[in-house]
């Protein structure tokens, strides 16, 4: 019985390596991170990968939180009878109960992931057109009083990077390694109801 799991693009990395460990029969199926600037595109292309999958898998899942989308993603899996997994966005997945206690010490918070890392400068900088204008660093960040890193990976390389980044908005830095967090034990329980059927 294969599945599609289809993933947001900032979380397609991650799932691939707990696909790998967990040996499934499963596909990742990648929709374009950089909807999250777009967010009212994000239902139609996850709809279009739910259409694209149903014809060639048993099953299809859909690793996204609600990521802004004002509801429209979960009305459109409801209408198409396809599950994703619970939570608003992966800081929360990757944070867990630790998440909620982060925003009440500092509403002010920018968090970071191994892949808002490792595409910083074409996410952020590029995507916000900070590389041309850095006069609106302000405008965007002005409000924010820290940058928060959920590590995936305890990797050097990433930490240096993530410092650099932090250093690109004015703020100070806190590392929290948080490995998957609930993204693996929210897709175990996914995939166990499958495999349950």
């Amino acid at each position: 019985m294969t599945t599609a799991l289809i993933a947001c693009g900032a979380l397609a990395r991650e799932v691939l390596a707990i696909k790998e460990k967990r040996n499934w029969d499963a596909d990742v199926l990648a929709v374009p991170a950089l909807l999250h600037n777009r967010p009212e595109k994000i239902a139609p292309a996850v709809a279009k990968r739910i259409r694209e999958a149903r014809a060639k898998y048993d099953h299809v899942v859909v690793v996204y939180g609600e990521c802004g989308t004002r509801g429209d993603l979960d009305r459109l899996l409801e209408a198409e009878g396809v599950q994703r997994l619970a939570g608003p966005h992966c800081y929360e997945m990757y944070a867990q109960d630790r998440f909620e206690k982060m925003m009440a010490e500092e509403i002010g918070t920018f968090f970071l992931t191994d892949f808002m890392v490792r595409s910083f400068d074409h996410l952020v900088l590029e995507g916000l057109g900070l590389d041309k204008h850095p006069e609106l660093r302000d405008d965007y960040f002005g409000n924010y009083k820290r940058v928060v890193y959920l590590a995936q990976e305890d990797d050097p390389t990433l930490q240096k990077k993530a410092e650099w980044a932090a250093e690109q908005l004015a703020l100070p830095l806190e590392i929290k390694q948080v490995g998957y967090g609930a993204l693996e034990s929210r897709l175990v329980t996914l995939m166990q109801g499958f495999s349950d059927s």
